[in-house]
């Protein structure tokens, strides 16, 4: 311990040589233990690769041999032509293994293979002689008997050969095994002493460094735990004083930094804060009041300025002014307008701009660096020199409003004091809360110019609706006369009428009345505007009213050769409802069915009770509407292009009518159509109980 508190980098010599001699030690136990594993691999080899496959052919040779005699012995005592052919196929196998094996056989197998080809050729010579013998024969018989002989000389060779193999194995296999056991002892060892001097250096080793790391240790425990005043003792070796030193940096930059952070807590808090005040409104005025006040106070400014650029003008003014202890000022102006170059140059850098020595600026008139426009270039202008210096202004904080492109105006902010200057936290938040504020003025200036609008509008749609209810009405008391006369003269009260003027009249009293249609959707849209139109109801029953409608729209069928059919239930179908007013959704849905519908086609209207409700469907074989108009079906004044294409007249108004009475009776309407194929409305209305009385 001495010795590591006299030098600064005896812990790593110290663990150098360790690490060295156990490193030696580890290398010299795996060079012993490659060089033992290389021996024996190479007497495994010459055990499997080459005596092992010698011993293994020497087997494969007597077993081929063997079958030589048996088959030539079966030949013999049964005469058996099958056997003679086997002993033949099989009678070069054994030589062939043999020559095999002496071509991959160790030297001293060699001599022993040569002989059992000896000893087997002489015995085949015998059995080929044996072959060509008549069975159960003399010279049969004594063949087998030589035979035999011969035979057993080979396999006494074979197993000779056999025998000197094994012990040959067994010997390497004993070789191997000692040189295996030699080397476990002697790797055994070196292990033992390196762990020992493992062991040794790592006690003397944790000796000299345990308690200053302890130390340590135990002041990250206490930091940890929420201790930040702890701090580690700066004592031990170089490396763990380092150690020490570097934890205590650690810790200064924690206590720094949640120091920071509080304070960017308390200033995000206060944002928060400001910024839902001045969303609360959408009064410009207010909103200015409000981030002015707000943004001077929740910054712990001396005085807040809200700048704001007018329309048309070349110079940016006050617009309100905050000082602490006062409030909102009454209006005034306590600094001098900017010129709006110098605010766009400053709002297109994007960023704030601050100074926390403003009287050594104006001491001096040096420009202001990095500020925008002609103040970076030049500085201060005197007249605004002479504010700040009025206001005693030290730190100043200014930051740019916008949305967009251009500039809305700025917000300034200034402390007369030295010990308080602006730190980046609070920039930043400044800038938060100055962008906020830009959103809000644009929210409030959007809601302004959209009152205006709507207001405009709401006036235009009234002078409109004024307008057709006059002209309607004016139009009516002359249509009236006209069609008065025109039935007067069709009744020939002032003489008879020659058939042309029939056809006239005839054309005057069509057009009359369809003008007469005309006005009268023009009236009835400007009292559904107006929210005039209204509903007299009483029990009706819907299907007299179909059977009315129907019968007046079936001249017009006729002439147009449709056919008109109708399906009502016998017994009166009643609802609640304005008589006239059914009967014009009846006549509006079966006069366009007839009039989108061409010759030979065919018109279908059904009343019926469903669940508690009256349904009424008008359908149709005509011309139908294109998938991509029928959302727009029920929009004043809208046509098909179809029935425009086809020049089939009509206003547009009729089904803005129709589902406004729908409406008015507490129903729903919906059409299904298919372009040239046909269109289907269907009226659900809510039903009477039944028994109601109807007229």
């Amino acid at each position: 311990m001495r010795l590591i508190a006299r030098s600064g980098d005896c812990v790593a010599r110290r663990l150098t040589m360790t690490f060295g001699l156990l490193i030696a030690l580890l290398l010299l136990v795996g060079a012993g233990s490659l060089i033992t594993a290389r021996m024996a691999d190479d007497l495994h080899s010459r055990v499997t690769g080459r005596w092992q496959p010698v011993l293994r052919q020497n087997t494969k040779v007597r077993d081929e041999a063997v079958a030589l005699p048996r088959a030539v012995r079966t030949y013999l005592l049964t005469g058996d032509e099958a056997a003679l052919a086997a002993y033949r196929a099989a009678r070069d196998d054994p030589f062939t293994t043999l020559a095999a094996a002496r071509r991959t056989a160790v030297p001293a197998a060699r001599p022993g293979l040569a002989a059992q080809e000896r000893r087997l050729r002489a015995y085949v010579r015998v059995a080929d002689r044996q072959a060509s013998a008549r069975p159960g024969g003399a010279e049969a018989r004594r063949l087998t008997t030589e035979a035999s002989r011969l035979f057993v000389d080979f396999e006494s060779t074979n197993k000779a050969l056999e025998a000197r193999l094994d012990r040959d194995i067994r010997r390497l296999d004993d070789r191997a095994h000692a040189l295996l056991d030699r080397s476990t002892v002697a790797i055994g060892i070196l292990l033992v002493l390196g762990g020992a001097l493992a062991v040794f250096a790592a006690v003397h080793t944790t000796r000299a460094l345990t308690r200053p790391l302890r130390n340590t240790v135990e002041t990250l425990g206490r930091l940890a735990s929420g201790d930040h005043a702890a701090r580690a003792p700066e004592d031990g070796p170089q490396e763990i004083r380092e150690v020490a030193r570097s934890v205590n940096a650690l810790a200064d930059e924690g206590d720094r930094l949640r120091a920071i952070e509080r304070e960017h807590a308390t200033l995000s808090d206060t944002a928060r804060a400001v910024g839902v005040r001045i969303r609360e409104t959408l009064n410009t005025e207010q909103v200015i009041d409000t981030a002015c006040a707000g943004i001077g106070e929740g910054l712990d400014a001396d005085h807040a300025f809200f700048l704001l650029v007018e329309e048309e003008g070349t110079a940016v003014h006050v617009a309100r002014a905050w000082r602490a202890g006062a409030g909102l000022l009454p209006p005034q102006e306590p600094i001098p307008p900017v010129p709006l170059e110098v605010l766009r140059d400053h709002y297109r850098r994007g960023t704030a701009w601050c100074h926390n020595d403003l009287p050594a600026l104006l001491a001096e008139g040096m420009p202001l660096p990095g500020g925008p426009g002609s103040f970076g270039r030049s500085g201060l202008p005197p007249d605004a020199r002479a504010a700040a210096e009025a206001l005693h202004l030290v730190s100043v904080l200014v930051v740019p409003v916008g949305l967009g492109d251009e500039p809305l105006g700025a917000v300034f902010l200034a402390r007369t004091r030295r010990d308080r200057p602006w730190r980046p936290a609070e920039i930043e938040i400044a800038e938060s809360m100055a962008a906020g504020t830009a959103r809000a003025l644009h929210t409030a200036s959007l809601y302004k110019q959209e009152t205006h609008l709507v207001e405009k509008l709401q006036a235009l749609d009234k002078a409109k609706s004024d307008f057709l209810s006059t002209v309607s009405h004016e139009l009516r008391t002359p249509l009236t006369s006209i069609v008065g006369y025109v039935e007067l003269l069709k009744d020939e009260e002032t003489g008879p009428l020659t058939p042309p003027q029939q056809r006239m009249l005839e054309v005057v009293d069509r057009n009359a009345n369809r003008l007469r249609a005309l006005i009268e959707d023009l009236l009835t849209l400007s009292r559904i505007e107006s929210g005039a139109f209204g509903s007299s109801k009483e029990p009706v029953d819907l299907c007299r009213l179909t059977t009315s409608a129907v019968d007046a729209v079936r001249p017009a069928a006729e002439a147009a050769s449709v056919v008109l059919e109708t399906r009502c239930p016998s017994r009166p179908l009643v609802l609640e409802a304005d008589s006239d007013q059914l009967d014009r959704v009846l006549m509006n849905l079966l006069s366009n069915a007839v009039k989108f519908t061409p010759r030979g086609g065919r018109v279908t209207v059904s009343a019926e009770a469903r669940d508690g409700e009256a349904v009424l469907c008008v359908s149709d074989t005509g011309i139908g509407i294109p998938e991509a108009e029928r959302d727009r079906l029920f929009q004043r004044f809208f046509r098909a292009s179809n029935a425009t294409e086809a020049a089939i007249p009509g206003t547009g108004l009729g089904l803005t009518i129709v589902r406004t009475i729908v409406a008015n009776h507490g129903g729903e309407m919906e059409v299904h159509s298919e372009e040239g194929s046909g269109t289907t409305f269907t009226v659900r209305l809510p039903a009477c109980p039944d028994g109601a009385a109807s007229r």
